[in-house]
């Protein structure tokens, strides 16, 4: 069998294909309850973003002014870094505009990315910034379960269903432990 010019171009291009849309594909995932995303972080923030940078070939810098610690070390955090791609699930954020950060720390540093709830602060309801200052964490021994098709079937007594089709009410709730060991919505 031999090669053709065009048949060797013609290879590399649906290779070519393939790779992109692997990555186009790459991130993958759903926004998860902001309780959820609150206790499985490191740290979570409310800030303002008043610079950017790219530190490297494949992750950006986003120098930000704390504003409020909810959850994290006791220290003020003054970047956050992101891939610099949304395919790579890279967050993208408005230079002077204030966000609710919900991230991990890695060799020091504070990572987000578009899997997690990094939301402008003028995006979240009343309710979503009352529980950010107590009932997320006191409900972090509870379980939120998405439930996205009925039915919904849970047996478990630490857990909460979260039914939220097309609304938001749910992100207005926490899930609290009660004094029984169950958990329910508050």
């Amino acid at each position: 069998m031999t090669w053709s010019a065009s048949s060797c171009f013609f290879t590399l291009f649906v290779l070519y294909l393939w790779r992109v849309g692997d990555i186009a594909e790459a991130c993958k995932c759903r926004t998860p309850h902001p309780q959820q995303a609150f206790c499985n972080a490191d740290v979570v923030i409310r800030a303002k973003v008043v610079g950017v940078k790219l530190v490297s070939g494949n992750i950006l810098k986003y120098d930000i002014q704390q504003i409020k610690m909810f959850k994290g070390p006791d220290r003020v955090i003054h970047a956050i870094f992101t891939a610099s791609s949304p395919a790579a699930c890279g967050v993208t954020l408005e230079i002077n505009k204030e966000y609710l950060f919900i991230g991990m720390l890695e060799t020091g540093r504070m990572y987000i990315t578009l899997c997690g709830y990094n939301l402008p602060w003028e995006d979240l309801s009343a309710g979503q910034k009352k529980n950010l200052n107590h009932r997320y964490q006191s409900g972090c021994d509870c379980k939120v379960i998405h439930c996205i098709s009925l039915p919904c079937p849970t047996s478990a007594t630490d857990a909460c269903l979260w039914t939220d089709w097309g609304t938001d009410n749910g992100r207005n709730l926490a899930c609290i432990k009660r004094r029984d060991g169950t958990c329910e919505w508050k």
